[in-house]
């Protein structure tokens, strides 16, 4: 199973959604980056269930501990190690789904592969194996704060349903998506926003969605040509966080409504930088960052637990039908905010990293 991602800076997560715990371990961080508890459990408080009532109830603290990597206060050098205990598991509630496929789920498919699957909440294919990854983006940020300090990274939910956040990327500030439950853009397309979640949930229903993200302060030069253009990486990141369908960089499905008169970027300078007067290539050119703001959104499907009958089999090859279980999210969106910040922060710090070694290589040649 490929539970690892990253080239320099490499992170492998663990554990089941009602095993012991979840974490993550990260190789290749760089020594002395001031890296505490606290910056870890902010991110992790942001992702955490039971932050209102429009997410799942599931009780959580999902108190981080550093169990090794870093001493006073600063990175080591060497690997680190964080884990969170689970704490609120209740695998009762999933006893009818031992044997029975929930519909759009990973039941199946982990089955037809491995021959076996932890049942109880999914296993890994839980959204509870994150924790690791919004653990290790904490890091990643703390790597980059200090070798990219102009670097921002803000997601916000653009979209649930039918319902659409009408602020620009340039227009969307941290404060504003930060100050509501959706971790919308705007106040107003918040309270919408919230109440369709509610809707659904009371319906036994869920609802899907599309985040955005923005990078802005992105240094020129981050991506490799051909293979891991930073647009694959980022598209990589970004379609293995559960739940997603589909990414699009810049004018994205757009751009075959616009011609190559239309589309294209001029360059102008400013000062002594090179600029682009129109972004619709969404900041990265051939596969490498341009210097502008690099905008991209995720299209998330509707939770897969839905509390209505629905058709399905079971391992013994029978058709059953099955009512869906437990405590999830009607909406995934607000939650996964913090995790597309996360992926998009590991990605970039891997992608810094290897910069700064073909830099250094360069400089070694000469």
């Amino acid at each position: 199973m490929s539970s690892s991602y990253g080239h320099l800076f490499r992170i492998t997560t663990w554990g089941e959604s009602h095993g012991v715990g979840v974490g993550v371990v990260i190789d290749g961080c760089p020594s002395r980056i001031p890296l505490t508890q606290e910056m870890i459990q902010r991110e992790l408080d942001r992702r955490r269930p039971g932050q209102s009532d429009i997410v799942t109830p599931r009780k959580e603290a999902d108190r981080v501990d550093i169990l090794s990597g870093v001493l006073d206060g600063c990175t080591l050098g060497t690997p680190i190690a964080l884990s969170v205990r689970n704490a609120d598991h209740r695998s009762s509630a999933y006893d009818e789904m031992q044997h029975s496929y929930r519909p759009s789920h990973a039941d199946y498919c982990y089955d037809a592969k491995y021959g076996i699957r932890a049942w109880a909440g999914g296993g890994r294919a839980s959204a509870r194996e994150t924790i690791g990854r919004v653990a290790a983006g904490a890091v990643a940020r703390a790597v980059l704060s200090v070798l990219c300090p102009d670097l921002e990274v803000l997601a916000w939910v653009e979209r649930v349903h039918d319902i659409c956040c009408p602020l620009a990327p340039q227009d969307v500030r941290a404060e504003d998506v930060e100050g509501n439950i959706v971790r919308t853009a705007d106040a107003a397309t918040a309270e919408r926003m919230a109440e369709a979640i509610r809707r659904a949930r009371a319906a036994g229903d869920s609802l899907g969605g599309v985040i955005a993200c923005t990078v802005r302060g992105c240094p020129v030069g981050l991506g490799d040509p051909v293979f891991d253009k930073l647009e694959a990486t980022l598209a990589h990141a970004m379609m293995s966080i559960p739940a997603t369908k589909g990414f699009e960089l810049g004018s994205g499905f757009r751009a075959p409504e616009f011609t190559g008169t239309q589309h294209n970027d001029p360059y102008y300078m400013d000062g002594d930088r090179v600029r682009t007067r129109s972004n619709h290539s969404g900041g990265i050119q051939g596969g490498i960052s341009n210097g502008e703001d690099i905008n991209f959104r995720i299209a998330f499907k509707p939770t897969a637990t839905v509390m209505v009958p629905q058709a399905t089999v079971n391992d013994a090859g029978e058709e059953v039908t099955l009512r869906g279980k437990g405590r999830h999210d009607a909406c995934v969106l607000p939650r996964a905010v913090p995790i597309v910040e996360a992926m998009v922060w590991l990605t970039l710090c891997d992608h810094c990293l290897q910069q700064l070694a073909v830099r250094a290589a360069d400089r070694a040649e000469r």
